[in-house]
């Protein structure tokens, strides 16, 4: 039962807030949910300009990774209260990035459904590029 994939609705809303500047990203989509090791995952392909983005997203008890990969590479792990370094690949070679987080929760009920939310800073190559509010939600989806 632990490594069986189900089909699940997500729900990523992104808030960016730069400079006095506020951006915000919604993405609607179906994808996997498997639980492995005490964790959630979640698996989905985003489809944008440059082809088609792999997106794993791990959730766990005290910290979180996003894992993206295909037409778009990037690394980024979160823990409360850490700052912690990733990976962005670009056209332009790999740049660091690194994570401030400064709020992750994780909630789930036993009908598998679950939010998630991160609040961190994000730095590429030590430069400051905002503070981004994450919220994911997730649901499974009706099969019939």
């Amino acid at each position: 039962m632990a490594d069986e994939q189900m089909p699940v609705k997500i729900r990523v809303k992104t808030d960016v807030a730069h400079e006095g500047e506020n951006e915000t990203f919604e993405l609607s989509l179906f994808g996997r949910l498997f639980k492995k090791d005490g964790s959630t995952f979640l698996k989905y392909d985003e489809v944008q300009d440059e082809g088609v983005v792999h997106t794993i997203v791990k959730l766990a008890n005290e910290n979180a990774l996003i894992l993206r990969s295909g037409a778009l590479k990037m690394r980024m792990v979160f823990e409360k209260g850490q700052k912690l370094s990733g990976s962005y690949e670009s056209q332009y070679g790999t740049l660091l990035v690194t994570t401030d987080t400064q709020t992750f929760t994780h909630k789930t009920n036993n009908a598998g459904a679950g939010q998630a939310e991160l609040v961190y800073n994000l730095l590429m190559q030590g430069d400051a590029v905002g503070t981004y509010t994450m919220n994911i939600q997730y649901e499974l989806e009706e099969t019939l």
